[in-house]
């Protein structure tokens, strides 16, 4: 399963991008989340690296360093995720094994084509078409 670093990621922005007037402290954000506020600095300094959002040294709350139909679920992917790939193969299959001699090749191309769907539906969402979802029920 992969980690749910992304979903709270977009929680965070899409709660930002939901009050743009307001400075949210991480207490505020980590209840909405239902987590550890430490939980959502470490996330807010890892979309702060990616330059998402901008902070201000003493002061709580973050915003949106663009509009959010400016930042895609994919790079909110790319600001949380450590890893290029979503797949890994194993380093050494046995090369004299029928199956270990072509499984990362096989596999390689499984997975590369798997994430190459995945990165285009993710850039094809924004934080502004999950604040639409959202809101639409209401």
């Amino acid at each position: 399963m992969i980690n749910t670093r992304v979903a709270v990621a977009v929680h965070i922005l899409a709660l930002i991008a939901s009050k743009p007037h307001e400075d949210l402290p991480s207490d505020y954000i980590a209840a909405s989340v239902n987590t550890n506020p430490v939980v959502i600095r470490r996330l807010l300094g890892m979309l702060k690296k990616a330059g998402l959002i901008q902070t201000t040294a003493g002061k709580a709350g973050a915003s949106l360093t663009r509009p959010p139909s400016d930042i895609s679920l994919l790079d909110v992917f790319r600001a949380v995720e450590p890893k290029d790939h979503l797949f890994a193969v194993h380093d050494n299959p046995n090369p004299h094994c029928p199956v270990g001699k072509s499984i990362r090749h096989v596999l390689d191309d499984a997975f590369g084509t798997a994430q190459a769907a995945l990165e285009r539906k993710l850039s094809s969402e924004t934080i502004e078409t999950i604040l639409h979802h959202l809101f639409e029920e209401e």
